[in-house]
This record gives C-alpha cells, structure tokens and sequence, in this order.
C-alpha cells in the first residue's frame, strides 16, 4: 500500500510503500476510493492537537470498499462504506452511556490516533462506519464525513435560528448553507475580509448577504456558527446576534479568545463549542443530505499531492473541498 505520513509535526508528510495491514477483531480493511482534506488535518500537521501518534497518516474523510474482515466484523466484501473523524469509543463511560459518545473519555480518533486515509489502503473499526450508496461519487461524498457531520452538529446546536450567520464559508459552510436553505432559514455568509471569490460563491448558493468577517451584517442575527480558527470572531459574532442568539464554534481547535466586555455576551446570549460527532450524527446527515439533494464542490488531488492540498487549505485558496484520490 502506499500512504502520506507525517513523520514529525510541522513536517511535510512523505510518500512511503507498507505491506496491506490486516484487520483485527471488529475490524475491516478499506481501498481507499477517495479521503477529504480537512482543516482538522491541517491542525494535526501543524502541532496545533497535542499527542498525536506518531509516525501518523492523516485524513478521516474516507471513503473506500471493504476489502478484508476482522473477527466479529460484519461489513460485507465490496460495500462502500464512509469513516469519519469519530473511530472507536470506550462504550461504557458517562458519556457514552448517556448517548454522549462525542464526549467518551476515552475515544481513537482516525487521521490523529489510528492511521487515516491519505493511503491506498486503511482499517478502520466496523461499527463506526457508514454504509454509503453505490450511486454515490466518493469525491463528492467525502466532504460529507466530517465537513457535513460537523455542520450538521453545529447547526443542530445553533437551536432553531431564522437568520444564521456562518463565520468562515469552507468546506463546513457550503453544506450546511444548503441544509440551512432546505430548511427555511436565511443565510448571512462571512469570509475573510476583502475574499470577493468566497463571498460570491456563498450568494451561489443562496446565501442572502456575504461580506467580510469585520463587517456588520445588514441585520441582526439569531445565531452564528464559526467555522474558522480564528478566536477573535468570537467576539465579532457576539456582536452580530440579537439577543437570545447562540454563537456556536464549530472547530475542533482554535486560536485564544481575545479579551470582550460583559455587554456583548448580555441579553442572554451564549457560546458554546462542538466536539467530534456521535454515530447519530452521521446517519442523519446521510440521509438528510441525500432527501435535500446537497452539491458538493470539490476540488481532487492525487495522493501524492497532498502537502499541495494542504497548502491550499492553509492559504484559503479553495471554493469548497480538497479531496485526494489514490
């Protein structure tokens, strides 16, 4: 098999050759059809996610077809199946035995604690995998794994809000803008300041006002999910909603937030975080985005390529998803 490591953190991942590895109890062994680029994978290359396993192949947006079964798996030869973020939990903490596997004490993470997807080939543990279509394209599913799952978090968080603001338009932001359109709501889009290519591709799809992340929008808003890593948005959204809104924080990592006075947050207003995904999660989504009919816009690189994903991630030069294919 062949796969993209990140030997030491800050590094650039290196091509390497290893034997197929072997599925253990539970467990089924993927090709790997195609594996979005995540600002997440970004997060773990750059150091900014303590204790990653190292040496480590990225990538948790995977979708590939069984290929070999472990002991107790139950995964058929030949399906597709998608694998997310979330890859195994402990299943018998307070979380997990409250429904709250997001939280589980003590969880493996796919792309940071057991090998990913930017490979040819992976194993991943069965029960936390999606059963995916055969009509689906694997490019066009990929984002859905972990850029839909944590919009679609995000946006259940966010409450019942008629006038969302999504603070970063991503890979995350250009589904959930779909969903927030299917259902009714009005979306006010923020990129970086000046981004005119960003903000026209949010009015694409229906956005009703886009701007900078430093500007006001043209009305108050109910809630706000941000995307970005950017801690200082936290405070700009605050003081974006109306009282009685929700700034939600959609990123598994994000820079400190800057110091603000007690005035934004009153008026019962609050923030609050999202953290990885419960398996629930995903077989709403799943089926949420193929009833809404969700689009994604990819862009797909070859395995071999996946520093150059990566950069173009970090320089926010994408129009929706990088997606790499063995």
């Amino acid at each position: 098999m062949r796969a993209m490591v990140l030997r030491r953190a800050s590094e650039k991942l290196v091509m390497e050759e290893r034997p197929e590895p072997q599925p253990g109890p539970g467990e089924v062994r993927l090709r790997v059809e195609a594996c979005g680029v995540c600002r997440t994978d970004l997060h773990v290359v750059d150091g900014e996610l303590p204790n990653p396993k190292l040496p480590i192949v990225p990538g948790h947006e995977i979708v590939g077809r069984v290929e070999a079964v472990g002991p107790g798996a139950t995964l058929a030869i030949g399906a597709r199946v998608g694998a997310p973020w979330l890859g195994h939990t402990c299943g018998h903490c307070r979380y997990c035995a409250s429904g709250r596997e997001n939280l589980c004490d003590a969880p493996l993470f796919n792309g940071y604690m057991r090998d990913g997807g930017f490979a040819s080939h992976v194993v991943v543990d069965a029960a936390y995998a999606f059963p995916l279509a055969e009509s689906l394209d694997p490019v066009a599913a990929a984002p859905l794994l972990c850029a839909g799952l944590i919009g679609w978090r995000s946006l259940k968080i966010a409450g019942e809000a008629e006038r969302i603001g999504l603070y970063g338009f991503g890979a995350a932001a250009h589904i959930v803008a779909q969903l927030c359109r299917w259902q009714g709501r009005r979306v006010f889009a923020f990129t970086r300041d000046g981004d005119l290519a960003s903000q026209k591709f949010a009015l694409s799809l229906d956005a009703e006002w886009a701007g900078g992340s430093s500007e006001a929008p043209a009305e108050p808003l109910d809630a706000a999910i941000i995307f970005a890593p950017v801690g200082a948005l936290v405070p700009a959204a605050l003081a974006a909603v109306a009282k009685g809104g929700r700034v939600v924080c959609g990123g598994i990592h994000m820079s400190d937030i800057p110091a603000f006075p007690y005035s934004l947050l009153w008026g019962e207003r609050s923030v609050a975080s999202v953290a990885n995904l419960t398996r629930a999660d995903g077989f709403e989504l799943l089926e949420l985005a193929a009833r809404v009919g969700v689009r994604t816009t990819t862009r797909a690189y070859p395995l071999e390529a996946a520093n150059e994903a990566l950069a173009d991630l970090r320089e926010g030069r994408l129009e929706g998803a990088a997606v790499l294919t063995p």
